[in-house]
């Protein structure tokens, strides 16, 4: 019988360092079925811009010093919070 626990961490390192020496199989019973999703993924959305619509998009972002796809985001979620 095993009394090794595994280990309860977020780091992604140690958990991996933990199971390269370990075998899933001896821990069946630490084992406990979720029936959620564990991760949520983003929704990717395609917008259709005019050529200088999308320039001046960029040149915004630069005056921001942001990424301009995170200013588009920025934009929407302001439009949605204001209605």
């Amino acid at each position: 019988m095993n009394i090794e626990k595994i280990p309860q961490t977020d780091s992604i390192q140690e958990l991996a360092q933990f199971w390269e020496t370990h075998d899933l199989t001896d821990f069946a019973d630490q084992l406990e079925e979720i029936t959620e999703p564990v991760f949520v993924r983003e929704t990717v959305v395609q917008i259709r811009l005019q050529p200088l619509e999308a320039e001046a998009v960029q040149k915004v972002a630069q005056l921001k010093g942001i990424d301009y796809t995170h200013l588009i985001r920025e934009w929407i979620l302001e439009k949605i919070h204001t209605k």
